[in-house]
């Protein structure tokens, strides 16, 4: 097999050709300002070797995709995963050496961030029979492993640095050939960057960028300024599997193309103004939700009637008996219970209420019995918190067994974590889709996301539930012990 490809030509018209048996051991960098023709530079380097070595690209904007449509790649939706299905995914492509592109589009930075270096960290720590050679091709370089840190978070930050690290340093011996495009040399880890043998260098402007490129090209200071005034499409190239000096390319034509193209003069619609402005007004009240209503107002003892409240403060034997209109008599013990379902199913129904402290979620139950008559006497604070976190699951609307079933569930739950486990199981019971993050920060009586988070790691951990999360943000929660869940 001949391992050379074409991947354009030089001042002279000559072709000059690539060895991808030099480049599978030497790895290359590719440089270039947004615009100077970094992605067609790829592409073309992929499309002239598609049927030579497997290719792996790591695609954050989806201009590969295409390559699908030409050469049999196979695409990979990151926001359709989970990570544990990512690390899978990456063990299968190194053993059946499918040529696959990873398309993080869908995803917003950090999660791109993370999700490539599971990704590549996988395909890494493949076993040794699977260490085919293969291309890994890496563009927007200066995101995954960037030379300081960020927005992002640093235990991201180190995941992803050290991912892009193996690769370029410790890929080979297992037949990782890193290929990485950035737009700043300066934004890249120097780590990274070192590791390649090979270069091909566009068009940059600024001072830092040029000379780090002349840098490595092995050229002089002075002689830096024509990295300035390359054209689109044209690259500088060096290296082992390219030539042993500097050489000016123009890289030659592809196949595939990005399939948005945002940069291509179109015509402008020929609507009237008239027609425009009716256009951009139509129906504009659906396309945009009403806003939620106001929450209720908190309850608060303070802007209760002073001689109410003395009232309800008396005990309750110095309360005067039922009479039309007023507090009712202590009931018989069966209609005693149903009243204090009622004053539960009420109290939860108050989102005021589930967002109190136990203490006074207890204060306003005892309160709302002397109310009405009924007798609480045998309800302390442990049974009350338990009933009450019955009642904000709304167990109620499951059959007798199910409910059971549940109930001896919740019995290795704390009484704190209760109400939210035990809306998740009534909701696996019945088949329904997982309680979303309003429903159970209502029920655990929190508004933070990170408690809530925290909640189900928690609750995963101990093995009473088993939670799936997709990169694409969707949440699935199994709880099992339940036959429908």
């Amino acid at each position: 097999m001949d391992s050379h490809i074409v991947i354009g030509q030089d001042a002279h018209g000559a072709d000059v050709r690539v060895d991808m048996e030099e480049l599978l051991a030497t790895r290359l960098l590719v440089q270039g300002n947004s615009g100077s023709g970094k992605s067609h530079l790829l592409r073309r380097l992929l499309e002239e070797s598609a049927g030579m070595v497997q290719q792996i690209i790591i695609d954050p904007e989806g201009d590969f995709a295409s390559l699908s449509d030409h050469f049999g790649h196979v695409v990979i939706d990151a926001s359709a995963h989970s990570a544990a299905e990512i690390v899978a995914l990456a063990a299968r492509v190194r053993e059946h050496r499918a040529s696959v592109v990873l398309g993080l589009d869908g995803l917003d930075v950090e999660l791109q961030i993370r999700c490539s270096a599971q990704f590549l960290n996988a395909l890494f720590d493949a076993p040794r029979e699977h260490w085919f050679p293969a291309l890994v091709v890496v563009d927007e370089a200066q995101m995954f492993a960037p030379s300081a840190s960020g927005e992002m978070a640093e235990d991201t930050r180190r995941l992803s640095l050290g991912a892009m690290t193996n690769l370029m340093c410790r890929g080979r011996k297992r037949g990782l050939a890193g290929i990485v495009a950035t737009q700043r040399l300066a934004k890249l880890a120097k780590n990274v960057a070192a590791e390649a043998s090979n270069f091909l260098m566009g068009r940059t402007f600024l001072d830092i960028d040029m000379q780090r490129a002349a840098d490595l090209l092995g050229m002089e200071r002075r002689q830096a300024e024509q990295i300035r005034d390359l054209e689109r499409g044209r690259f500088l190239g060096l290296g082992p599997a390219i030539t042993r000096r500097p050489v000016a390319i123009r890289i030659g034509p592809v196949k595939s193309g990005s399939r948005v193209n945002a940069s291509a003069l179109v015509p402008l619609p020929s609507a009237a103004p008239e027609e425009m402005e009716a256009l951009l007004h139509k129906e504009l009240d659906r396309a945009v939700p009403p806003p939620p209503p106001p929450p209720p107002p908190r309850s608060s003892l303070l802007h209760q009637d002073p001689e109410e409240l003395a009232r309800r403060m008396q005990p309750a034997a110095a309360q005067p008996r039922a009479v039309s209109g007023g507090p009712a008599a202590p009931a018989a013990p069966a209609a005693n219970e149903e009243m204090l379902d009622e004053i539960l199913a009420d109290l939860a129904s108050d989102a005021a209420i589930t967002f109190q402290p136990a203490a006074s979620q207890f204060q306003s139950f005892m309160m709302a019995c002397r109310r009405k008559g009924a007798t609480a006497a045998l309800l302390d604070m442990a049974a009350f918190r338990r009933r009450f976190a019955i009642a904000v699951a709304g167990l109620d609307r499951l059959d007798e067994a199910m409910r059971e079933r549940v109930l001896e569930l919740g019995t290795q739950v704390d009484d704190d974590l209760l109400a939210p486990f035990l809306l998740i199981a009534r909701s696996a019971a019945q088949g329904m889709e997982s309680p979303d993050e309003e429903e159970l920060s209502r029920a655990y009586g929190t508004s933070s996301p990170g408690r809530i988070r925290r909640l189900l790691e928690h609750l995963e951990r101990k093995g009473l539930i088993v939670t799936r999360e997709d990169y694409g943000g969707g949440r699935t929660i199994n709880v099992p012990g339940l036959e429908l869940a």
